[in-house]
């Protein structure tokens, strides 16, 4: 990443001064120095203000809490002996002009719908306020936005292994779902399906077991479970709902899939521009994985519906039709042509199909990252070894071990041919680029908000105005516009994960909550990005899984979004209401996510009626 400190000529050629690119008006910044024999007596002064030069513990002369004037240039002067030694003169900008690149980002992704154009002018906006806005300042900041802040972010070996885990990941779910271990996982849970009841968990239970990637959750459990529930009288509605309802959220709770390099990617781009905090990016996913409220209530809502067969709102309707009259569809109901199987991951039709060939991969990933954790990591406890490991360490290695074992198990048993298992690594790779070019935009918009001190402002400006504890729910609604608009839940963690953080961050250092007894919030604003974008991910008529399952399903996608709709925005709003609310108050998570699942019980209950006709057994083909 580019760094922000630019090295600015000292008047003393002896000493020199290094400040910041930008400076804001009223918000608190820092310098360092060189040059000079000792601390002792040195002083900075700016802005009328002057603070004494202090040693870190590896030597290194500083001085912070300055601040720019109200108007007019910041001059930076070093003190020392009785005069000025340095000075240096770098740009100050109006504090609020440091929140138009992510505001220009998400305003552009709501008009336009389009996640890459917004992250790239939010990008070039961010370096053309540190260029400087002149003619030669908007060229040069659109040259600088590839050339600096997006080459620094391929550059950074860090990203660098984010980038190459997720291909990874990638890779070799298009190995298990051509070598059939997928069908097979699939084909195990089908054989149980002999009742409506019985379908609608048996798709849910494949929902989670085909945790590793949102996408491929929805394409083969709508293609496999739709002719099972047809049989069973359920209507694709309600079958493009559990498959919309099982694919985001578990994908953005289970500890390894392919959100999981994305998401912890972003966290550790954004806490690693707040100085003091030294946690860990994967360690604080795993410690937000507990404030997730929605996908959590979301995957129970499910299970609670399918066991207890009662319905409300237009899905009553919908299964109400398909039960007592055999009709999965509604009358006049437009099902998308592209609803049939997909032959690009279609397993050979004359080869076995064993769930082992798809376990084991999975099996040998997830213990890969708990072993790689282990050994590159220190501590007497989980949580300190976790939180001092090399988790880009353990998640390429587990990548590759699981792309070994998948391609081994494929050509050993002679599923597959070297060829056709490279070329279905090849195209699940594919499938995650989209991903990768919105995830280094979004490093890269972080990089300009990091120069601009984005998220020192909105601390400064935020922290008397806002009580901490509201802080979160405020994120969820902000991810739940953002994404119900974009129709992305991975552009929207790309767009607000830099900002959030930073924010929430600066709220609690200006409330004197930044220590590890509060580190709960920013727990819950991590997790509030996420699930935020997963609820208004799920509300979207434009979304892709919400498109992907209504095709997959075979269902009208219209009348998906709208059966779906008042779902999702009951367990939001318990979400939201009786889980991050109180929780940003200090209430216990675990107590919150019982009275949640307890309201939505007691809302099915009173609102929901049972769904007469067709409890009769029914034999089911498998799969």
């Amino acid at each position: 990443m580019r760094d922000s400190l630019a090295t600015r000529p000292a008047e003393s050629s002896a000493v020199q001064v290094t400040v910041p690119d930008v400076v804001l008006r009223g918000v608190p910044f820092g310098v360092t120095l060189t040059g000079l024999d000792t601390a002792d007596g040195a002083l900075v002064r700016a802005g009328g203000r002057t603070v004494p030069v202090e040693v870190a513990d590896d030597g290194t002369l500083s001085a912070s809490g300055l601040t720019a004037p109200d108007s007019g240039p910041t001059t930076v002067e070093v003190l020392w002996r009785g005069g000025a030694v340095a000075t240096a003169t770098p740009r100050t900008l109006p504090g609020w002009l440091s929140i138009v690149p992510p505001l220009l980002a998400i305003a552009v992704a709501l008009v336009w719908r389009r996640v890459i154009p917004a992250l790239f002018l939010g990008i070039w906006s961010g370096a053309v306020l540190v260029a400087g806005v002149t003619p030669g300042g908007i060229v040069g900041g659109l040259f600088a936005t590839i050339q600096v802040y997006i080459l620094d972010a391929l550059a950074d070996e860090g990203h660098a292994s984010i980038v190459i885990f997720t291909l990874m990941i990638g890779g070799m779910v298009g190995i298990i779902q051509k070598n059939g271990g997928t069908q097979g996982v699939v084909n195990a849970i089908v054989r149980w399906a002999s009742t409506p009841k019985r379908g609608q968990t048996a798709t849910g239970l494949l929902g989670l077991t085909i945790f590793f990637d949102d996408y491929a959750n929805s394409l083969i459990i709508g293609n496999t479970m739709r002719p099972v529930t047809d049989r069973l009288r359920i209507s694709r509605e309600k079958l493009a709902y559990i498959v919309d309802s099982t694919s985001a959220p578990v994908a953005s709770l289970a500890l390894v899939t392919t959100w999981i390099g994305f998401e912890v990617g972003l966290i550790n781009e954004a806490v690693a521009g707040i100085p003091g905090l030294t946690l860990d990016g994967y360690g604080i996913f795993l410690e937000s994985i507990l404030y997730r409220f929605y996908p959590i209530l979301a995957l129970f809502f499910v299970f609670v519906i399918a066991f207890t067969d009662r319905e409300f709102g237009p899905m009553y309707d919908a299964e109400h039709r398909a039960r007592t009259t055999g009709a999965v569809l509604g009358p006049g109901a437009k099902v998308d042509a592209a609803a049939e199987d997909s032959e690009l991951f279609a397993p050979p039709p004359d080869k076995p199909h064993r769930g082992f060939n798809a376990i084991l991969p999975v099996l040998v990933l997830v213990f890969g990252v708990i072993v790689g954790l282990w050994v590159t990591g220190e501590g007497d406890t989980i949580r300190e070894v976790i939180g001092s490991a090399d988790s880009y360490k353990a998640l390429m290695w587990s990548s590759l071990a699981g792309v070994l074992t998948a391609v081994l198990l494929s050509v050993g048993q002679r599923i597959l041919t070297l060829d056709e298992t490279l070329d279905s690594w090849y195209e699940g790779l594919k499938s995650m680029l989209f991903a990768m070019i919105i995830l280094v935009l979004a490093w890269s918009l972080s990089a300009t908000t990091d120069v601009l001190h984005t998220g020192d402002y909105l601390g400064t400006a935020l922290s008397a105005a806002l009580p901490p504890g509201i802080v979160p729910a405020l994120i969820f609604v902000l991810a739940a516009l953002t994404a119900f608009a974009t129709g992305t839940s991975w552009g929207t963690m790309g767009i607000l994960m830099p900002l959030v953080v930073q924010l929430m961050w600066g709220v609690m250092d200006a409330n004197g909550l930044a220590d590890p007894e509060h580190f709960y919030l920013l727990y819950s604003a991590v997790s509030c990005v996420l699930a935020g974008a997963v609820w208004g991910d799920h509300c979207s008529p434009i979304s892709d899984t919400t498109i992907l399952s209504s095709m997959a399903s075979g269902c009208d996608h219209i009348e998906h979004v709208r059966t779906q709709l008042p779902y999702a925005l009951l367990v939001g709003l318990v979400a939201i209401g009786l889980g991050t609310i109180p929780t940003g108050f200090g209430f216990p998570w675990w107590l919150s996510l019982l009275l949640g699942a307890g309201v939505l019980l007691a809302v099915l209950w009173f609102f929901g009626k049972p769904i007469p006709g067709h409890t009769e057994e029914v034999e089911v083909d498998e799969a």
